[in-house]
Formats: C-alpha cells, structure tokens, sequence
C-alpha cells in the first residue's frame, strides 16, 4: 500500500484521539453546569457565561485553523490537525518539526513528498519532545509555585522580575529561531531576511490592536489580536518571498 500523508487510516486514527478530547470537554462542561446549578447560580447567567465563553473561543479556533493549514502543506491535515487539537502551538510544532525535517535533508515548505520513515520521524519528533512540560509539572510545578509565591511575599518587586525573565527567556528561544538565518546577507543571500520582516509585521499589528483597544475600549479585539496578526504576517510572507527570494 502506497503512503500519503492524507491517507483516510491517519484521518481515522487522528480523529478517535480528537473525539475522545471533545468527549472529555462536554464531560467536564455538563459536570460544571451541574455544579453551577447546585450552587444556585441563576439560568440567565449561566447562558451568558456561556454565549461569551462560545464567542470568544472563535479568536483561538481562527489561529488553530491558520496553523493547520500552514503545517498540512508537508504533513498533510491529520496529524497537524492532532497535534494542535490536543497539545501543542504553531510556534512549537514549526520548530520540531522543522528541525527534524532539516536533520533529514530538506526544509518544510520544500516542493518535496514525505516517505512513511520521514513522517513517522518526524510525528515522534514533534510528540515526544512537547511531553517533557507533562513530565515536569507534575515534578516541579508545585515547588515552583511555591517557590513563586514564597518570593513574591518576601520581595514583590524581584518576584515580578523573576516571572518577566522567565517568559521573557522562552520568547527569546523562538526569536533566536527568526534571526538564525540573517547571517546569509552578508553573503549576498536575503531570504533570512523574510522571518524577521514577518516578525516585524505581526509585531505591529498586534501593537496597533492594541492602540485601538486603548482609544475604543473594545475589549474583543485583545481576543482577536493573535489572529490577525497571524493572518497579516503570513499574507506579508507572499510579497517578501517574492522580493526577497
């Protein structure tokens, strides 16, 4: 039997995984509204915890989409459509498994069809190096919330430090991945130019929502922000490629 990374076996299996997922979100959400009622929460209420938590849940499901249809250019709509249905992020998934695509030879995007080896290596890659944060929360999650909390009541200040730094030190990961390539300008290569000016266009975009949620007040668009920056800096990446090479 011929391999392809839409073959209808991949879909089934990815989709038992997925339907087990929305299985346990209408479990826990009948549970809570059982425990809402008991409590003696009004109807009225609850429905409208419930339209607002439905509407807003579009501004995530929008990126998850965009992703999915970024990564199944290579990887096909199963297993992108897996991964960011259970654990996983664009930014996360893209670097796995670009990294593995690059220790094989090629570079996701590449006009290039994936052989059965070249795809289940890279589905383990992108699988088991994302468990270690399910390894380690259990481990170190609560001595470093309390940790956290211990510092925070002994020295605010330094406490608000610490949290920056650490959230600062994973963004930093990613953008060292943007500026890898920026080197080749000096030898007369701009591609690696195309990331950092993608970079450059989500990042003002996600500045002018923003603006506009200062001037207006509209507390939506801060839900929708990541979005349209993501829709913006990929529409972006057409014309730089075209530019830049």
């Amino acid at each position: 039997m011929e391999f392809s990374i839409n073959h209808p076996i991949i879909f089934i299996l990815a989709g038992i995984i997925v339907a087990f997922v929305l299985f346990q979100s209408v479990f826990f959400l009948l549970r809570a509204l059982r425990r809402a009622r008991a409590l003696g929460m009004e109807k009225k209420k609850l429905r409208k915890i419930m339209t607002t938590a439905a509407v807003f849940t579009v501004a995530p499901a929008v990126a998850i989409v965009i992703s999915v249809m970024v990564l199944s250019k290579n990887l096909g709509i199963p297993l992108p459509w897996l991964r960011l249905s259970v654990i996983g992020s664009l930014s996360y998934e893209m670097v796995a498994a670009g990294n593995a695509a690059s220790a094989m030879g090629f570079r996701l995007g590449d006009a290039i069809t994936l052989t059965a080896s070249q795809y289940v290596t890279i589905t383990f890659v992108m699988t088991v190096s994302i468990l270690i944060g399910i390894w380690l929360a259990p481990i170190v999650g609560k001595r470093l919330q309390n940790g956290m909390i211990r510092m925070e009541k002994h020295d605010k200040k330094w406490s608000s430090i610490f949290s920056d730094s650490l959230f600062i030190g994973m963004i930093s990961a990613f953008v060292g991945f943007v500026f890898c390539d920026v080197s080749g300008v000096f030898s007369g290569d701009f591609s690696g130019l195309i990331p950092v000016l993608v970079m450059a266009v989500s990042a003002i975009a996600t500045l002018l929502c923003g603006l506009i949620l200062k001037k207006t007040g509209w507390h939506w668009v801060s839900d929708y922000a990541l979005p349209i920056s993501l829709i913006l800096g990929m529409a972006s990446a057409i014309p730089f490629t075209n530019w830049l090479g």
